[in-house]
């Protein structure tokens, strides 16, 4: 089915060619023939580029990938009371209000927290990890499919078609998969980063 800004494009790029196949047919070719079809292609221009705008405005929202995964929660029983309630109040947030399908926590090499969809993997951090905790930046694979050796996060779950990472320094990560491809906004990096910090500080103390 389409929608109306594809609609507003085809009739637009109908009208262009019309316009265009009736000057190239014209026996004779006139200033108001010209005046006529200067207004015709104006205005057929002008409907293309409106409806190009439009999707723009409102753009496809991405489709969930069908992710094969186990809906938990698993937290590490070694952690304090306060740890374990930032834990599970910060990673219900993120699974509440962004688009993320499962959130994994890193913490001197050991996995402190899974929760969503979640995989009984054995985490290792990889290369993309790895450069994210050796530039100390967060590091957003918005397609997966484009960035070599985005395979690493199989072991946070199957073929994540989005990744965020973010390091927790040089001691841990927090590493966020989407549901689907450009499926997190910069509001949504900013929302996780600045949870990342504040966890960085419970932990260490």
């Amino acid at each position: 089915m389409y929608k109306i800004s594809n609609l507003v494009i085809i009739f637009g790029a109908f009208l262009l060619i019309l316009s265009i196949i009736n000057i190239a047919t014209s026996n004779e070719v006139n200033p108001t023939l010209i005046r006529a079809e200067t207004i015709s292609g104006v205005a057929s221009i002008a409907l293309i580029t409106i409806g190009y705008l439009w999707t723009e405005i409102n753009p496809t929202k991405p489709t969930k990938a069908k992710l094969h995964g186990k809906e938990g929660f698993e937290l590490c029983n070694e952690l304090s009371e306060d740890k374990k309630n930032e834990l599970a109040w910060g990673s219900q947030q993120i699974l509440t209000a962004t688009a993320a399908s499962t959130i994994l926590i890193y913490w001197d090499d050991k996995v402190i927290l899974r929760r969503g969809l979640i995989s009984k993997k054995i985490f290792k951090p990889g290369e993309i990890c790895n450069r994210s905790i050796n530039q100390k930046r967060l590091i957003s694979l918005v397609n997966t499919e484009l960035f070599p050796g985005s395979d690493e996060f199989d072991c946070v779950l199957d073929d994540l078609p989005s990744v965020i990472v973010y390091p927790l320094s040089n001691r841990g990560l927090t590493i966020v998969g989407g549901w689907s491809k450009r499926s997190f906004t910069t509001s949504d990096e900013k929302w996780i980063s600045g949870w990342s910090n504040k966890l960085f500080v419970l932990l260490s103390g």
